[in-house]
């Protein structure tokens, strides 16, 4: 059985729907907002990004804590985001097992983010756990290599256009292995804020060995860390996203 994974509201439908015929924007340069020549060499080599809603996914990997992994981005000054994600096999798995799966298996890690709070009480930050109200997160990002990346590697352009604007820009980028998503402002001064959830992906030929403190969000120009699932480094796939790739 095929199974289709998404997260649109119907705010995101209709900002989608009111976007197609929004012209690019090419007034933007992203290499403007690089400040190193190590940024530049990555914005000039931004990796093509995929929409969410185009995937289709199987059976979500069911770990000790189900098939969902929730946490908090955080760092000493407060919680920053809450982070809710899964691992899923290709679509017409129906059991997600690395132990069982097929060799070659490409495995999607989804990573959800909410900046200040998912609005419910009980997960992540939770209401009146915020350390500020987050006025603008600039980036998604991995603190560790992407082992075993594939080069597939996207968001939810849906919800990016439901909270920036029609000519949101995210600009996928590979930084010493690991991947980054920077979210700029549209042209309209929206930009990226509290309470607005953002999908975000990357495929991989390695299983998640579990949770680790490996990803975090650039919000009110602080950096903020958590967990999330994540693959164990194996012999020829220590590069990361550095590595070649037939896929991309």
């Amino acid at each position: 059985m095929t199974k289709t994974v998404h997260f649109l509201t119907a705010a995101a439908a209709a900002a989608a729907l009111s976007a197609c015929s929004a012209e690019p924007d090419t007034d933007r340069t992203d290499l403007e907002t690089a400040t190193t020549d190590g940024e530049a060499a990555a914005l000039a080599g931004a990796l093509e990004p995929g929409d969410f809603m185009d995937l289709q996914l199987g059976a979500k990997i069911v770990g000790p804590q189900g098939d969902e992994v929730t946490g908090t981005l955080a760092n000493a000054e407060g919680n920053f985001a809450d982070i809710r994600s899964f691992v899923a096999c290709p679509a017409g798995m129906d059991v997600c097992d690395p132990k069982t799966a097929p060799k070659g298996t490409v495995y999607t890690y989804v990573h959800v983010v909410y900046p200040g709070e998912d609005n419910k009480e009980d997960t992540g930050s939770g209401d009146g756990n915020d350390s500020s109200d987050i006025e603008q997160a600039t980036a998604f990002k991995m603190l560790r290599p992407a082992h075993g990346f594939t080069g597939a590697v996207g968001y939810s352009k849906a919800e990016a256009m439901a909270a920036i604007g029609p000519k949101a820009d995210v600009v996928i980028t590979c930084l010493d292995g690991a991947l980054i998503w920077s979210v700029n402002p549209g042209t309209a001064g929206d930009q990226w804020e509290q309470a607005e959830p953002l999908t975000f992906y990357w495929q991989s030929t390695l299983p998640p060995a579990g949770p680790a403190p490996v990803y975090a969000i650039d919000a009110n120009y602080t950096e903020a860390k958590g967990p999330g699932p994540y693959p164990e480094a194996t012999a020829g796939y220590e590069a990361g996203c550095n590595a070649p790739s037939t896929a991309r």
